[in-house]
């Protein structure tokens, strides 16, 4: 058989056989067998919340068993299919086999690392917050190209994506803006991409030819979901309200519908402008509010996990995690991991894949280290 082709199946074979490992395969095989048993039970729907949780977990399991399962049955099909195709000297089939190997073989790698997505939250879906920073115009148009960024990534993976709150620049771009992510492990993969992104370019609202650089923040938290309980003291917040922006029109909000929430206690702002009715905005942005809790709680109990303090593991203006060089070369740069790619246009239409599993995989592998140590 083709070198190439066995050097696939041995990679494949490698990551597989770690999913298999991080599932504890026959002990998910009989939790499924379980699930499914008690799904079928009339009574489950006693209890709407227990019987949500479980078909949760049911779709979890079934959805990892269900991927090993497929991809070990299409390795067969590629690895057969070469074979027919050298004993005839179809070399066009061939290479097409390959290819498919090559695409199986870079799934197989994005479900080892989806495996170890193991945190608190990981499964939930997510809240993902851009704002532009200092630089007006130039600022606000980068922070656009980041969410449309984020909105071509979940739309290629199959998630549902819908804008919570938009505040439009005077020129172009966005201010601020929020969306909702939703489907399995979003907050899992996009946890990675919190942090600063730095743009350099040659500007295109000035005539003066020169390289400029911009910079916006991303900032991403979990939806929080009927598992978990936070309450918020009716005294801690500031309320106001205020007219929708938007980009002019017969859609222009009339009344004062968008909704901002402030934890005092927190200096926490989240705001609401999805719906044309207050009631529901504020709904929405009070759902914000408890996601933004929630991931601070976390942050706080990773901090103490590796001994850091607090402060220190503050995702903010002042951390940057990768850059996006337009000119004078093409590239970007993820500072964490080094990982590079020369072509800055297909990673803002989504190519955002081998930055994240990269960045899940060091942290991953920073906080096994940290434990490893902690337990000597």
């Amino acid at each position: 058989m083709r070198a190439d082709a066995e050097s696939l199946n041995e990679q494949i074979t490698a990551s597989v056989s770690l999913l298999r490992r991080h599932l504890d395969w026959d002990a998910a095989l009989r939790r499924l067998d379980e699930l499914n048993a008690r799904a079928e039970d009339p009574s489950l729907w006693n209890d709407a919340a227990a019987a949500q949780a479980l078909m949760r977990e049911r779709g979890r399991i079934a959805d990892q068993v269900e991927g090993v399962r497929k991809l070990e049955q299409a390795v067969r099909d590629a690895l057969e299919l070469i074979e027919l195709a050298e004993a005839e000297a179809d070399s066009a089939t061939a290479d097409a086999a390959v290819a498919d190997l090559e695409a199986l073989a870079a799934e197989a790698k994005r479900r080892e690392i989806e495996s170890l997505l193991s945190g608190e939250a990981d499964a939930n879906d997510a809240y993902l917050e851009v704002n532009a920073g200092a630089g007006g115009t130039e600022a606000q148009d980068w922070a656009e190209m980041l969410l449309r960024m984020y909105q071509r990534w979940a739309e290629q993976h199959g998630y549902k994506v819908s804008l919570t709150e938009r505040s439009d620049g005077e020129e172009a771009g966005v201010k601020s803006a929020t969306m909702q992510v939703s489907g399995p492990n979003a907050y899992g993969w996009l946890k990675t991409e919190s942090g600063v992104h730095r743009l350099v370019r040659i500007s295109p609202f000035g005539g003066n030819d020169k390289r400029q650089t911009s910079f916006a923040s991303v900032y991403v938290y979990p939806v929080v979901d009927d598992r978990i309980e936070i309450e918020i003291n009716p005294a801690d917040l500031r309320t106001d309200t205020f007219r929708a922006s938007g980009a002019g029109g017969q859609h222009v909000n009339k009344t004062e519908s968008g909704v901002r929430f402030t934890h005092i206690p927190t200096g926490i702002v989240v705001a609401s402008t999805q719906d044309r009715s207050q009631h529901r905005n504020r709904a929405i942005a009070m759902e914000m509010l408890k996601a933004r809790l929630y991931e601070l709680e976390l942050s706080k109990r990773e901090a103490v996990a590796a001994g850091v303090e607090a402060g220190k593991t503050d995702i903010g203006w002042g951390h940057q995690i990768r850059n996006y060089v337009l000119q004078p070369y093409q590239l970007v740069k993820d500072l964490r991991t080094n990982l590079e790619k020369g072509n800055p246009a297909a990673v803002l239409d989504g190519d955002l894949d081998d930055f994240m599993a990269a960045a899940l995989a060091a942290r991953v592998g920073a906080t096994r280290s940290e434990a490893s140590a902690n337990a000597r």
